[in-house]
């Protein structure tokens, strides 16, 4: 590698560096490569183990380095910055998922036990289907809606899929049977 592509790829490093302000009221720290938030809203956790970037907190602000200068790393931290500022959001006002239960002739029931969102009579089955609810997710049942709350994106995310993957239909025309529960609305608080 010649000097001058060296001296383009240390400058796009720089140039790649992502600084994000932290909102008052939230504290962040770096263990390894894990990013914990802290907030009124609750906490948030992120594992940076695969991507190629250097996290640091440096006060209230959090610093993204890329490991070296090449585009996709560049790339990598403006995606972890897009995480980071999702974070923090998320610890001061957090996030809400709507659901709506849908059904056309057998009556569905939707009950919250411990961990699980427990989905009963789906199509006339007899067996319940289960959906596991992740950690620092709060989820209630208000007629037809299922609500899902919590500080952390990804982990209410992955609560709204469990619940949809429980209640999918198949080996029929999901054209005709439109049954399960589905997100509706997507809201930042």
């Amino acid at each position: 590698m010649s000097s001058s592509v060296a001296a383009k790829a240390a400058k796009r490093q720089e140039e790649g560096q992502r600084k994000v302000e932290l909102p008052q009221g939230v504290t962040a720290n770096v263990a390894g490569r894990v990013l914990t938030m802290k907030g009124p809203n609750g906490t948030a956790a992120k594992v940076f183990q695969r991507i190629p970037v250097d996290v640091d907190v440096q006060g209230n602000q959090v610093v993204i380095k890329p490991f070296t200068g090449k585009k996709k790393d560049v790339i990598s931290a403006n995606t972890v910055s897009s995480i980071v500022r999702a974070m923090a959001h998320g610890v001061t006002k957090g996030y809400e998922y709507k659901m709506k239960v849908v059904f056309a002739h057998f009556p569905v029931t939707v009950k919250i036990k411990d961990d699980n969102v427990v989905v009963e009579n789906f199509m006339g089955e007899r067996s319940p289907r289960l959906a596991k609810i992740l950690p620092g997710c709060k989820v209630s049942t208000e007629g037809d809606d299922i609500i899902i709350k919590g500080a952390s994106l990804e982990q209410i995310g992955q609560t709204s899929a469990n619940i949809e993957l429980a209640t999918r239909i198949k080996r029929k025309d999901q054209r005709i049977f439109l049954d399960g529960i589905y997100v509706y609305e997507k809201k930042r608080n």
